[in-house]
């Protein structure tokens, strides 16, 4: 066969040539294969593979990434050639391998995705198939970018471990919520999960946008949504324990900041709701009311006049948002506006506020 015998040429002269003459050989070489790509058995594909990957190994970056995007789409390319591209540090190198190649074994992807940068990741993310294996190491390391890409990817196949890391991030970036959304392998109770912790808008457009097969079931999800929410809103809690409870704690010196932090990061609303009326000298049924205030205004007005620290403030806002993901921007507003308010100031509206509670009272 000619193709052999050129490659036994070529094989003499690396020893002796250039990088011109190498970048040369390289482009003959590569030109030859793909006209007999069609032809090769796996034995001749591993003689091209094996003079290949010698040619390549001094040749500049513009040379490689040529090579990548010709071998890439090739369902026999030399192996060890697509891997040793696929790991170069070099992204415009490395992409179309990465992206396109059927020779890249789900381990290759693996440690791939294991040890290069967000780059690398992303070009992973773009396969039009990638086990659940590979996802849930792009999701462990992925940025924002990765996640957009995989959840808007319907090539890409999710763990459970792989869907609740994407909610967990779609919690605070409404776009992949919606993306995520619309994807129809997500099992029906994360999808409600993500309903419930969306934002009105996100809900808006991901009934909107959904496809004739999904938009009856987030329909019917919505409608449970709507009802656990207005149970929430409107149904009546029992504070006595919890208000007899944090009196107990305050007599002996326990109820703090740390304690009240304790109290929301564990879902106990009732502790919570009791222990800042106890640290405003305010009726826990007015504490509760600013709660459930659609503006947060009240309640930073209420936690800066006992002196609470953001973080606590922030934590007892996102308890607040319990069927409402609390968003980097209203996240970011409430921390302004926390913030710009002196305490002062806080304690003066904190104290007409509650005059104005009392008024109603007894009016």
């Amino acid at each position: 066969m000619p193709a052999l015998s050129l490659i036994r040429e070529l094989e003499q002269a690396l020893n002796n040539g250039s990088s011109d003459k190498r970048v040369e050989l390289l482009r003959r070489l590569t030109g030859l294969f793909l006209n007999e790509a069609d032809r090769l058995s796996e034995q001749q594909v591993a003689l091209f593979d094996d003079v290949l990957r010698q040619l390549t190994e001094h040749v500049e970056h513009k040379a490689l990434a040529a090579i990548s995007s010709v071998l890439a789409p090739l369902s026999n390319a030399p192996p060890e050639l697509v891997l040793r591209l696929a790991n170069n540090d070099d992204i415009v190198v490395a992409q179309p391998v990465l992206t396109r190649s059927r020779r890249l074994t789900e381990g290759d992807l693996i440690q791939i995705a294991k040890s290069k940068g967000q780059g690398h990741l992303l070009a992973i993310s773009q396969r039009d198939f990638i086990t659940p294996p590979v996802t849930d190491v792009l999701v462990e390391r992925g940025n924002q970018r990765v996640f957009h890409t995989l959840a808007a990817n319907g090539g890409a196949h999710f763990s459970a471990f792989g869907f609740e890391t994407v909610l967990k991030r779609a919690e605070q970036d409404g776009a992949l919520a919606e993306r995520v959304g619309l994807r129809l392998d997500l099992p029906p109770n994360l999808l409600q999960q993500l309903l419930e912790r969306a934002t009105g808008t996100v809900r808006t457009r991901l009934l909107a946008s959904a496809p004739p097969e999904r938009k009856q079931q987030i329909e019917q999800l919505l409608a449970g949504v709507a009802e656990s929410v207005t149970q929430e809103a409107v149904g009546s809690r029992d504070f006595s324990f919890s208000e007899t409870l944090v009196q107990q704690l305050n007599r002996s010196g326990k109820l703090n900041e740390t304690l009240l932090c304790e109290f929301v990061r564990e879902g106990k609303y009732e502790e919570m709701t009791s222990t800042l009326a106890l640290f405003c000298g305010a009726p826990v049924e007015f504490i509760e009311r600013l709660l459930k205030n659609v503006r947060p205004d009240g309640l930073i007005v209420a936690c800066k006049s006992v002196k609470l620290s953001w973080p606590t403030v922030r934590e007892i806002l996102k308890m607040r948002f319990s069927h409402h993901s609390l968003s980097d921007q209203e996240a970011e507003d409430a921390k302004t506006d926390f913030i710009s308010l002196s305490q002062a100031a806080a304690q003066r509206t904190l104290r007409f506020m509650l005059v104005q509670e009392n008024a109603k009272l007894t009016g």
